[in-house]
């Protein structure tokens, strides 16, 4: 089975559509069963979406979907090249003072249940502290989709975020948490070693074959801030238990595929 995560930085990308393609041909391609998104925009000012794409699970009813909305076009495209997946999107905040900015997630499977929550505190909606989690439940367990805070963050830091995430998804038992953690997996005593230490399995480390993981390459949006190193990785796919995974590649990073976003994104095949 494969699974894949990307943050698509969607639509503050040069020619997004041609990239939506790009994405929706690598799907069809290689067939993961499941692909987790982040940063899924649409425009705020755009108008209301009169017809949502095929098998999208609603999961909320506080925002509209808008005409350019960026897991909509994917559909449409995934339609085309004659594949079926359903989706789910969750608007999460304001982002670049434009857009809903929010989390998406595909599945081939028909989706069973849902559960979104807040991993930050309480905020207005125009605040981009907001940090939350989607996640599916098909007949293969449960996946999440999340983006979460940076480390260091002085009114949001990762590991209150980590601590909420634990007890929301305390009741469930096969689950892949998959995302942009906004912690360097190479830094010792912070993100990466919470989570590891909290129980769950790296799939990247569990892979029989892997390449060198780097899933960003100099300095992004949000990590300006931050010491400049050459790469990182920042997007993970996490386990909840200790699977046999056959492999962890990275994708649209400019060798395997093209680049598609500021991140690369990650995909993994395992052994159900």
């Amino acid at each position: 089975m494969k699974i894949m995560t990307l943050n698509t930085h969607s639509l503050q990308e040069k020619e997004m559509a041609k990239k939506q393609q790009i994405v929706a041909q690598f799907i069809a391609d290689q067939q993961p069963e499941i692909i987790a998104l982040q940063e899924v925009n649409q425009t705020m000012t755009n108008p209301v979406l009169e017809t949502i794409s095929p098998r999208y699970v609603a999961v909320q009813e506080r925002i509209a979907m808008k005409s350019d909305n960026y897991a909509n076009a994917l559909q449409n495209e995934l339609i085309k090249l004659d594949q079926t997946y359903y989706f789910a999107w969750l608007p999460m905040k304001v982002g670049y003072d434009k857009y809903d900015e929010g989390l998406a997630i595909f599945s081939k499977k028909p989706i069973l249940n849902t559960r979104t929550f807040q991993v930050s505190g309480d905020y207005e909606y125009t605040n981009y502290r907001i940090r939350m989690a989607l996640g599916i439940q098909t007949e293969d367990g449960w996946f999440f989709s999340t983006h979460m805070s940076w480390w260091n963050d002085p009114e949001e830091p990762f590991a209150g975020q980590w601590e909420r995430l634990k007890e929301e998804t305390a009741d469930l038992d096969q689950l892949f948490l998959m995302g942009d953690f906004n912690g360097d997996a190479n830094v010792r005593n912070e993100t990466y070693d919470l989570i590891k230490s909290s129980g769950w399995y790296d799939t990247y480390a569990l892979a029989v074959t892997k390449d060198e993981g780097w899933t960003v390459s100099g300095t992004i949006d949000g990590w300006h801030d931050q010491e400049a190193v050459e790469h990182r990785r920042i997007d993970l796919i996490w386990s909840r238990q200790q699977v046999p995974v056959i492999s962890s590649e990275v994708v649209f990073n400019g060798l395997n595929q093209p680049i598609v976003s500021d991140h690369f994104g990650l995909m993994i095949e395992y052994l159900i």
